[in-house]
C-alpha cells in the first residue's frame, strides 16, 4: 500500500510520495535515525506537487481552518488534482493532525492516517522542506513563516471571546496594588511631615485630607488666622480649621529648610494623584461591571464580583465552577491545611467580604455563605452564557438572599425559586418590551425623513400627471375607506353575535333556574297537599262514626217506646 503525506507549510500545500518503506522496515527507530540524513531520506520521499498560497491573508485563512480541522476548497481541489484516483483504495494519505484526517476522509473519500511512523515521516520533510522545493530562496521559508505567525497569533489575540473579562481582572488587580501603595505612601508623608507638625495627625485622621493640607499648609509658622476660610473649604468643618491654627501656633515640631518642604509638598501631591486615580479606576471597574456581568455585581457587588472571575480567572471559569467550589474560592491554603491535618474545612472564601455574611450572625454564617455562593453560580451562569444584558435576574436572587437572612433571624418563610424566577423573567420581558417600543418612533421618524428627502429630490411632473395621480390616490384612498368600513362592520357584527349568544346564554340559564323553582315548589304543594288529604280523611271518618253512633241511639230509643206501648 502506498503512502502519501500532506505537509501545511506557510508558503504552501505540499504532496510527498513515501516509497520503498520496505526496506526502513517501518520501524519508527529506523526511520527516526535515516531523517537526519537527505541521501537516505531523499530516496524514500520524494514531492509530486506543490500549490503555493496567493496572499499572506489566504495564507492566514488556510492556517485558521487547519488548525480547527477543517478542510478547505483549496485543499480538496489541491488533493483532488494529485492525489492517485484510479486506485485510491491502494493509497493512504499521512496527516499530522487526527482531525483534519477525519475531515478529508469524510469530505474527499481519501483514507488518511495520523501515527507516530507517518510524524517521523513528516518531520523530515519539514527538516529538508527547503531543498525539495527548488523554486524557494534560502531566507524566504523563514519570512513566510515569521510573517504567518505574526498574523495568526494576532488573530487569535484579537479574536479571542472569552478574553472580554481581562480589562476586569486587571483593573481588579490594580486597584489592589493602589490600595497597598497609597496606605504606604500617605504614612510615609505623615512620618515625613509630622517632624515639622506633629500635631497635625491627631486633628486629620483621613490620608487624602493629611496630604492635601500637608500641601496646603507648607509652613507651620506662616499659617494665620487669614487662611481659615481656605482650611475649612478642604477640611469642611470651620471649628477643625481654627483648631488647626491654634496647633500651629503652639506646635513642638522642628523647623524644616525650604527644600526639604518643596520635596514634603510633591510626595504629597503624588500620593493626592494616585488617590484621585484611584476613584477613577473604581468608576472604571464599576462600568466594566455591569456590562461584563451585570446579574453578579447586582448580587454581590462590584468588588467582590471582580475579585471572583479574576481568581477564577475568567468569567467562563467561574461559570463552569459549581458553588461548592466558589464558596471556598480564595481559601486554599486553608482548605489543603485542614485536609492535611483532619479539621475543620473552610467555610467561605472570597464570598466573606460580601455584606450578606456579616450581617449573619455567627452561627448562620456557614449556611449564609453556601446559600450565596448557590446564588452566585446562578448569576455567573447567566451573565456569560446569555444573550440578554439585563440584571433582573441579580436583583431577583438578591431578594432571594435578603429573605434568606429574615427567615435565619426572624423565621419569615421566603418565596420559593420557580416563582422568583418566573417574575425575573418576566421582568426582562417587560423592558425588553419597552427597548422596542423606545426604538420604533426613531425608526418611524428615520422614514419619514427619507420620505420627505425623496420628494425634495424629484423632479416636479406636469400638471396633468399630477392630476391623474391624485385622482388615483382619491379611488385608492376611497377603496381603503370602504375596505376599512367593511371590516369595520364585520368586526361590529362579529361583536353583535358575541352579544346577541350571551344574552340567549343569560336567558336559558334564567329558565332552567326558574324551571327547578318551579319543580322544587311543586313538590312541595304535592307533599302539603298529601298531608292535608290525610287529616281530611281522618276528620271524615270521625264525622261518619259520630253520626252512626247518632242513628244507632235514635233507633234503640224507637224500640222502647213501642215496647212500651205494647205494654
Amino acid at each position: 500500500m502506498g503512502t502519501y503525506l500532506l505537509f501545511e507549510s506557510s508558503s504552501g500545500y505540499a504532496l510527498f510520495h513515501a516509497h520503498g518503506l520496505d526496506e526502513i522496515g517501518q520501524n519508527t527507530e529506523a526511520v527516526r535515525n535515516s531523517v537526519t540524513d537527505l541521501n537516505r531520506f531523499g530516496k524514500v520521499v520524494k514531492l509530486t506537487a506543490f500549490q503555493p498560497f496567493e496572499s499572506a491573508l489566504d495564507a492566514l485563512t488556510q492556517c485558521n481552518s487547519i488548525s480547527e480541522g477543517m478542510m478547505t476548497d483549496e485543499l480538496r481541489n489541491f488533493l483532488e488534482l494529485n492525489f492517485p484516483k484510479s486506485k485510491a483504495k491502494d493509497f493512504v494519505l499521512g496527516v499530522a493532525d487526527p482531525k483534519l484526517g477525519a475531515s478529508i476522509s469524510e469530505g474527499a473519500k481519501i483514507p488518511c492516517r495520523s501515527n507516530d511512523f507517518i510524524q517521523e515521516l513528516l518531520r523530515g520533510v519539514r527538516l529538508h522542506f527547503e531543498k525539495f522545493i527548488k523554486d524557494l530562496k534560502p531566507g524566504d521559508l523563514e519570512k513566510a513563516q515569521l510573517g504567518l505567525g505574526h498574523s495568526y497569533s494576532r488573530a487569535k489575540v484579537k479574536f479571542n471571546v472569552n478574553r472580554v473579562d481581562n480589562m476586569v481582572i486587571q483593573a481588579i488587580f490594580l486597584l489592589d496594588t493602589l490600595d497597598k501603595d497609597i496606605n504606604s505612601f500617605s504614612m510615609r508623608v505623615r512620618e515625613w511631615y509630622s517632624w515639622h507638625f506633629p500635631e497635625l495627625v491627631k486633628i486629620v485622621n483621613d490620608n487624602y485630607l493629611y496630604a492635601k493640607l500637608a500641601k496646603f499648609i507648607e509652613n507651620k509658622s506662616e499659617l494665620s488666622e487669614d487662611k481659615i476660610p481656605a482650611l475649612t473649604e478642604i477640611v469642611g468643618d470651620e471649628d477643625k480649621a481654627k483648631e488647626i491654627v491654634e496647633a500651629a501656633k503652639a506646635s513642638m515640631g522642628q523647623d524644616l529648610s525650604p527644600v526639604d518642604l518643596i520635596n514634603v509638598q510633591m510626595f504629597a501631591q503624588r500620593v493626592m494623584d494616585l488617590s484621585e486615580y484611584r476613584k477613577k479606576l473604581y468608576d472604571y471597574l464599576v462600568t466594566k461591571m455591569n456590562d461584563i456581568a451585570p446579574n453578579l455585581t447586582s448580587l454581590i457587588g462590584e468588588i467582590v464580583g471582580a475579585r471572583l472571575i479574576s481568581h477564577a480567572g475568567s468569567l467562563t471559569n467561574l461559570a463552569k465552577c459549581p458553588s461548592s467550589t466558589l464558596q471556598i474560592l480564595g481559601a486554599e491554603k486553608a482548605l489543603f491545611r485542614a485536609l492535611k491535618t483532619r479539621g475543620n474545612t473552610p467555610k467561605y472564601g472570597l464570598i466573606f467580604h460580601s455584606s450578606f455574611i456579616g450581617r449573619a450572625s455567627s452561627r448562620n454564617k456557614g449556611r449564609m455563605a453556601r446559600y450565596l455562593a448557590n446564588k452566585c453560580s446562578i448569576a455567573s451562569r447567566i451573565d456569560c452564557f446569555s444573550e440578554r444584558d439585563t440584571n433582573a435576574f441579580g436583583e431577583k436572587l438578591r431578594e432571594q438572599v435578603e429573605e434568606r437572612l429574615d427567615f435565619y433571624d426572624k423565621g419569615v418563610a421566603p418565596r420559593k425559586n420557580i416563582d422568583v424566577m418566573k417574575e425575573a423573567i418576566e421582568v426582562s420581558q417587560k423592558k425588553d418590551n419597552e427597548m422596542d417600543v423606545d426604538n420604533e418612533p426613531d425608526t418611524i421618524v428615520k422614514k419619514s425623513k427619507k420620505k420627505k428627502a425623496k420628494g425634495e429630490d424629484e423632479v416636479p411632473a406636469e400638471d396633468g400627471v399630477e392630476d391623474a395621480k391624485s385622482e388615483k390616490k382619491k379611488k385608492k384612498d376611497k377603496k381603503k375607506a370602504e375596505e376599512e368600513g367593511e371590516q369595520e362592520q364585520d368586526v361590529e357584527d362579529h361583536e353583535d353575535l358575541k352579544s346577541e349568544k350571551k344574552k340567549k346564554k343569560k336567558e336559558k340559564r334564567r329558565l332552567e333556574e326558574q324551571e327547578q323553582a318551579a319543580a322544587d315548589g311543586n313538590g312541595m304543594e304535592e307533599e302539603t297537599g298529601k298531608k292535608k288529604k290525610k287529616k281530611k280523611s281522618k276528620d271524615d271518618g270521625e264525622d261518619v262514626s259520630a253520626v252512626n253512633e247518632g242513628k244507632k241511639e235514635k233507633k234503640k230509643k224507637k224500640k222502647k217506646s213501642k215496647d212500651e206501648d205494647e205494654d
